[in-house]
């Protein structure tokens, strides 16, 4: 029997947007040993300290080998092994290359993923995540200065060097994505509450019709799940709006929406969707897990349309 061609998901956004941590529930929803994950992180081309003496951030795709990161997306496509870089973030220097053979999924997260279109055209799934700057920043610091040896001096430097440097390389991309993704505090609330999510869904590829479920009377006025019509970017958009506060009910019934237009069940693990960590403790977010669900939906459809 032919091997299906592995699927690609790409996942851009700025530094501490949440990358890796949509991307470790998608994993762990079709299966560590299905999905081959990698970071376009890897590609630096210097060291944090080379970083540091020569002025230049690590958004800048002139400090990158977005050459070496194009040629590897597109040998995954094609379900070729690679010699991929290996970037240390614990110590901001490199350590020695890794063979990588693509699984049945391919999940590729970094700050350039979509940089060029050679790139994004070898995504079958493309998600950008723009979360709300202040939330951004704050689960940078807490990252960078926990898990990756940053001091709060190094942090402001670097701060300082990135300076611009989003607007002009990061941000651009996010009209390239299927679902933008952006996490937010709720109006009304206090620090802690959980996060509000909005998902832009673009009509490059086809979503499953939540209308079924969403109720949409006038008369409800605080909704925890709502679905609008709009623009984005000059594109008509469906808007899909969760709460942070959603009841787990109203959540646990979309999720199997979702679940029950997936082209197979009997794989599917729903145990950690949603599933974060906040310093050492295992939290919960339940728009988190219907983000996740709803990418999975994606990926396994566009393997059976590759079949």
């Amino acid at each position: 029997m032919k091997r299906v061609r592995p699927i690609l998901l790409g996942i851009a956004g700025d530094s501490a947007s949440g990358k890796t941590t949509i991307a470790e529930g998608i994993v762990s929803v079709l299966g560590r040993d299905r999905v081959t994950s990698l970071c376009c992180d890897d590609y630096h081309k210097y060291t944090r300290a080379q970083r540091k003496a020569k002025g230049v951030s690590a958004l800048d795709p002139r400090s990158n080998f977005i050459d070496i990161m194009q040629n590897n997306f597109l040998q995954l496509r094609k379900g070729e092994a690679i010699l991929k870089p290996v970037y240390d973030h614990e110590v901001g220097d490199f350590r020695p290359p890794e063979y990588i053979e693509p699984k049945d999924f391919v999940i590729v997260e970094g700050l350039l993923a979509f940089h060029t279109r050679k790139m994004r055209d070898a995504f079958d799934v493309k998600i950008y995540l723009d979360p709300q700057e202040e939330l951004r920043v704050d689960w940078m610091f807490k990252r960078n200065t926990t898990k990756r040896g940053y001091s709060l001096d190094e942090m402001r430097e670097s701060l300082a060097r990135r300076q611009g440097h989003s607007e002009r390389f990061i941000h651009p991309q996010r009209r390239f994505a299927d679902i933008v993704v952006r996490f937010h505090q709720p109006k009304t609330g206090a620090n802690g509450d959980p996060l509000n999510a909005d998902l832009i869904l673009r009509p490059t590829i086809r979503h499953p019709d939540f209308t079924e479920f969403i109720d949409q009377r006038p008369q409800r006025r605080e909704r925890c799940l709502a679905i609008t019509l709009g623009r984005d970017q000059g594109m008509p958009v469906d808007i899909l709006n969760i709460t942070g506060s959603i009841q787990p009910v109203t959540a646990d019934t979309l999720m199997e929406i979702i679940i029950d237009h997936l082209p197979v069940r009997d794989t599917i693990v729903t145990m950690d969707v949603g599933a974060y960590w906040e310093g050492t403790e295992k939290r919960m977010s339940r728009p988190l897990g219907i983000t996740q669900l709803l990418t999975c939906y994606h990926l396994l459809n566009a393997q059976i349309k590759a079949g």
